[in-house]
């Protein structure tokens, strides 16, 4: 042997040497191995007891129904063996926890009451204590097994689902299988917990799932802690993940069930990014596939969030509207989640359970971005911003007065209104000065009727506008300025809390239509129900419009403008029929204001005044800038090539 083959025998014997002591198991791993190993042992013992309880029974017997109704003629000790096997064969190691009564127990506070079904732990009825339903019923975001909340995963290779599981309770720690309710309030703190023992469970080594709601006087946030206790035996040791299954069939609360759908669907927050939802009042599903903070089944006033502070690893998120038949339902949503498990040690998972209003500012406090579900312009910045640094803080400041809410947007659409003055105030002097040259306008009409001779006729109006010192534009702008402010208040009022079921003259509901009659026949795009504040809304609009029209120059320059002006406030009745009776109202009042202001302008600004102004403006020699002499030199190339076409 050569000492080439000797260095290499020795190099490949160190190898395997070192490669032995690299991947021989540690300390821990070499007792897991051992517990595993017991635990198997254990199992197999007693299924082997159970296989030798099931030969001694006679054969008439062997169902699980006959074993449960325990045959006066067979060993009682064999018939428990044997329904033991049974439930194990179809519980695995759960059989414990697989049979009791039916029962619940019942937690409130000053804001909540919640009864939790002891079969599956979970919450089986929610009932907010502040609010009622459109029919003043107790308002319920569900009831009786409309809320379905379980576990999946695999013990003793049988697919086991905590919703078939018997929970014991305890109240603050203690045992309370025997106590049907328990309350709360103030600043106190109650803690429910509900436990699904395993058959490995013992004194001295616990074995169980834990539910455990921990409930706050007066907060409608709830925690929602898991715990998976000792299930190294229960459950096998390759499980990574458990499948989390949550389905609600949401409850109808609000007088407008269209409405109301229109505003339900399911939201979501990815724990590095924005909110997110699929489309509301239609059928929809999502697949998410990375890490999700929170998951809410919101509808138009409440929701019920489910909110991880570990994240949801992935989830399938899916809503089914329901038809119309349904009167007392709206939709039925669904969550499939992936929940990251490591079997090698307990597992505890701090969630949050929110069962309660949409209200911004009570949203907010959470830190959580709850309030994005909230419908206030959220796709464009200045519309969000307007709601939330102005709209919402004034509005919050008169609601502390206790006044009617009726009261508060007369005022807020004032104090608008005076915030909007300069604007208002720039758009009335610019109409009036296009109304004091609408004879010039028409002169220049008569001097070039032709239409070859627009680009002229343009020419010499812009040139009027120039040297009168008008800016045809100046009117445009402040409306402008102003849609934001418009399309900020349209998100507002149907999207306010406060403004549920509160009343004002005629109107019961602020959030909803103000029906002063009810129409035996549904008229196409409008309803089968007459809005009063709609009604004003749309006749104050159409009393603006035509005010409107007779300060402009011509009505000629841009034909069937003006039929179009008439035609929306009559497309807006149909839209508005159903919609929130606080925006109908609001829009009213802006018209009424608008027309107070106009009213005060045409009266304190001296019209003659204004137009001697501007003739001595026509008399100041005006500068072209280089723009406009750009555009007349485009102007004139274009005429002139129309010229050279005809010859």
């Amino acid at each position: 042997m050569t000492r080439d083959n000797i260095i290499g025998l020795l190099l490949i014997t160190a190898i395997i040497i070192g490669y032995s002591i690299y991947m021989a198991p540690s300390e821990e791993e070499r007792l897991e191995a051992i517990r595993a190993r017991d635990s198997i042992a254990n199992m197999q013992r007693e299924e082997a007891e159970a296989a030798a309880a099931r030969e001694e029974l006679p054969e008439e017997t062997i169902s699980l129904e006959e074993v449960l109704e325990e045959e006066p003629q067979a060993d009682p000790e064999i018939l428990d063996s044997l329904q033991r096997q049974r439930l194990r064969e179809s519980m695995g190691y759960f059989s414990r926890s697989a049979t009791d009564e039916d029962s619940f127990i019942t937690i409130e506070s000053d804001v909540i009451r919640l009864t939790i079904n002891k079969k599956g732990g979970n919450i089986h009825r929610a009932e907010l204590l502040d609010y009622k339903r459109h029919d003043q019923s107790p308002l319920l975001l569900f009831s009786e097994d409309e809320n379905q909340f379980a576990f999946n995963f695999f013990s003793g290779n049988r697919n086991i689902s905590s919703e078939n599981l018997y929970f014991v309770p305890y109240i603050n720690g203690r045992e309370a299988d025997d106590l049907d309710e328990a309350g709360i309030s103030g600043n106190d703190r109650l803690v429910l917990s509900m436990r699904a023992f395993s058959d490995l469970h013992s004194a001295d080594n616990p074995s169980y799932i834990e539910f455990s709601y921990g409930l706050d006087g007066n907060d409608y946030m709830l925690d929602f802690d898991i715990r998976f206790t000792g299930m190294d035996g229960a459950l096998p040791a390759n499980t990574t993940y458990l499948n989390l299954d949550w389905q609600a069939k949401l409850m109808r609360l609000e007088k407008n069930r269209q409405n109301e759908l229109n505003n339900t669907t399911v939201h979501y927050k990815y724990t590095n990014d924005e909110v997110s939802r699929l489309r509301p009042g239609r059928d929809g599903s999502e697949r998410l596939t990375t890490s999700i903070r929170w998951i809410s089944f919101k509808q138009q006033f409440f929701s019920t969030v489910l909110i991880s502070s570990e994240g949801f690893s992935n989830a399938d998120i899916s809503s089914t509207v329901l038809e119309e038949e349904d009167e007392d339902h709206l939709a039925i949503m669904r969550v499939s989640a992936n929940v990251d498990y490591d079997a090698r040690t307990d597992n505890h998972y701090e969630w949050q359970w929110y069962l309660g209003p949409n209200n911004y500012r009570l949203l907010t406090a959470y830190e959580l971005e709850l309030e994005r579900q909230i419908p206030l312009g959220w796709g464009f910045f200045l519309t969000s911003w307007i709601n939330r640094f102005a709209v919402i803080p004034v509005f919050n400041l008169l609601d502390g007065m206790d006044l009617n809410y009726g009261i508060i947007i007369l005022i807020l659409t004032i104090l608008l209104k005076i915030v909007l003055l300069p604007i208002a105030f720039k758009t009335y002097m610019s109409q009036a000065k296009m109304r004091l040259l609408k004879p010039e306008i028409e002169e220049l009409g008569k001097k070039f009727p032709k239409k070859e001779d627009a680009m002229k006729k343009q020419q010499a109006t812009m040139a009027l506008y120039k040297k009168a010192g008008v800016n045809p534009m100046a009117g445009c702008v402040p409306m402008l300025l102003q849609l934001p402010i418009l399309i900020a208040l349209f998100r507002f009022f149907p999207a306010s809390i406060e403004l549920r079921q509160q009343s004002f003259l005629w109107a019961d509901d602020l959030s909803s239509y103000d029906s002063i009659m009810d129409l035996p026949f549904s008229i196409p795009f409008y309803g089968d129900h007459v809005s009063l504040f709609t009604l004003l809304m749309a006749g104050s609009m159409i009393l603006y419009t035509h005010m409107n029209s007779q300060m402009m120059s011509s009505s000629s320059q841009m034909p069937g403008m003006k039929t179009m002006m008439y035609f929306m406030p009559i497309m807006l009745l149909g839209i508005f029929n159903s919609f929130a009776s606080g925006l109908s109202y609001y829009y009213f009042l802006a018209n009424v204001i608008t027309f107070g202001q106009m009213f005060l302008f045409k009266r304190f600004i001296d019209e003659d005044a204004l137009h001697a102004k501007i003739q001595e403006n026509k008399k100041k020699p005006v500068k072209k800038s280089k723009w406009q002499q750009r555009m007349e030199e485009l102007a004139r190339k274009q005429e002139a090539q129309k010229k050279r076409k005809k010859r």
